[in-house]
């Protein structure tokens, strides 16, 4: 797997929409543990956008979470989502910690059915499921 990219393309960012900017910036950056990368407002638009990750945009995959200031109501996540992975290591030990911190739970960490990974499943604010797997 140490083959040199030669694509074209590059994974930048996966964009998901918040209702309370504030409150996700404090779960990805508090929880999960991601830098606040960039966070900039479009009065024009009435909308802010907030990227964050563990590392520098011009070389990792982010989430760029945007806020659009007139939205009153929770959005309708669809059936269509399905989730956002991060790998983690010591995966029990991550879901005490954010089992303490309040983060919801869905599906705790446990042997993935017919398979070998670990995985479990965590919430964020806006009910975006995010899979955790032991690397």
């Amino acid at each position: 797997m140490n083959e040199k990219n030669t694509s074209n393309f590059r994974m930048l960012h996966t964009m998901i929409r918040v209702k309370n900017l504030d409150k996700s910036i404090k779960f990805y950056v508090e929880n999960l543990e991601m830098k606040l990368l960039r966070k900039t407002d479009f009065p024009g638009g009435k909308f802010t956008l907030a990227f964050v990750g563990y590392g520098d945009e011009k070389d990792t995959t982010v989430v760029e979470l945007t806020h659009n200031w007139d939205q009153a109501e929770p959005y309708d996540l669809g059936n269509g989502f399905g989730h956002l992975a991060l790998g983690v290591q010591d995966i029990y030990g991550i879901c005490e910690k954010l089992e303490a911190q309040g983060v919801e739970i869905p599906r705790p960490a446990g042997p993935m059915k017919h398979g070998k990974s670990v995985i479990a499943f965590i919430k964020d604010p806006d009910g975006y499921m995010i899979e955790l797997v032991e690397r």
